[in-house]
């Protein structure tokens, strides 16, 4: 068999990879929790481990979701954006197992005890609004409702930067201790603002060198 079959080969088997690449990633953190169901490691209270847990994923994934756009703008790397559709429903995913744990199991769907502990739990209320931003673009990811939507489909999906932010309130308020919060807010941050293209971030760093250049001269006169 000559060369050529050989790289073809090779270059067929890792697109394959590269395509199944988010899915291993999304199934991975549900290979934890069966393992851990199984292996007897969800501590006293199985309930509130299952919920920080698939809690956490989400959150987890989503920080994934919104890392492809920067990887691809900055570094290159154009088959990460295949990766923001799955991942983004797997992070939806986990945080509906986590949102259904909570209502309806540690709760057992009493709405006005879920009104009464909403009162009283701030971090509650932010992850309800977190993932009831989330609902709208887990709808409309397909790519059928981005051709009915069009440009309001880009606007649409806009929401995925306050349901982060909301998220990591979230996870901020409930936590006793805040650094793993604080390091997926700067995770966050950071994404964000790598989202602005570099000619445009280079362009404001010129612009605001300029001015304090003129600030300065005209305070020495």
């Amino acid at each position: 068999m000559s060369l050529r079959f050989y790289y073809q080969w090779i270059a067929t088997r890792t697109a394959y990879i590269i395509h199944l690449f988010p899915h291993m990633i999304g199934l991975l953190p549900l290979g934890f929790i069966i393992g851990d169901t199984f292996g007897g490691r969800l501590t006293v209270n199985p309930i509130q481990y299952l919920t920080q847990r698939t809690g956490w994923f989400a959150l987890s994934l989503l920080l994934m979701t919104l890392a492809c756009t920067p990887l691809n703008r900055w570094l290159g790397w154009k088959q990460v954006m295949r990766w923001r559709r799955p991942l983004g429903l797997y992070s939806f995913g986990y945080a509906s197992l986590h949102v259904a744990m909570f209502v309806g199991i540690d709760y057992g769907l009493d709405l006005s005890l879920i009104l009464q502990v909403m009162t009283e739990k701030r971090y509650i209320i932010a992850g309800l609004l977190a993932f009831m931003l989330l609902v709208p673009l887990a709808i409309t990811s397909t790519t059928g409702w981005q051709r009915r939507l069009r440009q309001s489909w880009r606007r649409l999906h806009r929401l995925v930067y306050p349901a982060a932010i909301l998220a990591v309130i979230h996870y901020l308020w409930l936590s006793k201790d805040p650094r793993p919060a604080l390091i997926a807010g700067t995770l966050l941050a950071i994404l964000l603002f790598a989202r602005i293209p570099a000619r445009q971030v280079w362009q404001r760093v010129v612009q605001w060198r300029y001015e304090r250049t003129q600030r300065q001269t005209g305070a020495r006169r």
